[in-house]
């Protein structure tokens, strides 16, 4: 990934707050077969000094075979992204020498997989995600929900993947290259659009 020292992200809190805001990551290996990409939600674990993310496909998604095989891989967070207009930009009244752009926060990761296929670890995993994801739900739900004899059934056509964190790379492309006059109206100009994205970019924009 192209990263400018303008724009690199070295706090990993902040990686993982993306991670965990963002948790669908693009899996991208490559093989003998060429590269395949796949769009799985992960959990992040502190275990490691990079942190560890687990997840689960399907076992018949051959991504987890190419992963015991030693397959490279990348996996890609896409966090906020918006258009910038050249026109919120203070130069854009002066000389016009201003063109448009993207801002967009991202986090990539490398590290060593391990694939999983036993019941314990499977349904430690099923309950953190669901434990994660429901938990701001009026009636959160659980497996424990389900009847148990379905959701082993279901569980025995899934593989678990586990990803130790060797490398992981954030990049915040939100403006720290204009001026603070042109930073400042980049922001007034997202929060102007009634866009979720837009509102987070320009939060990220303003100083902490």
């Amino acid at each position: 990934m192209y990263l400018p020292p303008a724009f690199a992200e070295d706090r990993l809190e902040v990686k993982h707050g993306l991670i965990r805001a963002y948790p669908l990551g693009a899996l991208i290996v490559h093989s003998g077969a060429g590269l395949s990409a796949d769009n799985i939600p992960f959990m992040l674990y502190e275990d490691g000094e990079h942190g560890t993310l687990r997840a689960h496909v399907a076992r018949a998604n051959p991504v987890w075979q190419l992963l015991a095989q030693g397959a490279a891989f990348m996996l890609q967070f896409q966090g906020p992204e918006a258009y910038i207009s050249p026109s919120w930009y203070a130069a854009k009244q002066a000389d016009h020498k201003v063109v448009p752009t993207w801002n967009y926060a991202v986090v990539q990761v490398r590290g060593t997989a391990t694939v999983h296929s036993d019941a314990a670890w499977l349904r430690r995993l099923l309950d953190d995600l669901t434990a994660f994801h429901e938990k701001e739900l009026p009636q959160p739900w659980a497996p424990s929900d389900a009847p148990p004899e379905y959701i082993a059934t279901l569980s025995k056509a899934i593989v678990g993947i586990e990803i130790r964190i060797s490398e992981i790379t954030g990049k915040w492309k939100v403006s720290q290259n204009r001026p603070a006059a042109d930073q400042k109206l980049v922001v007034q100009g997202l929060e102007g659009r009634a866009d979720d994205m837009a509102a987070l970019v320009g939060a990220r924009i303003k100083p902490e």
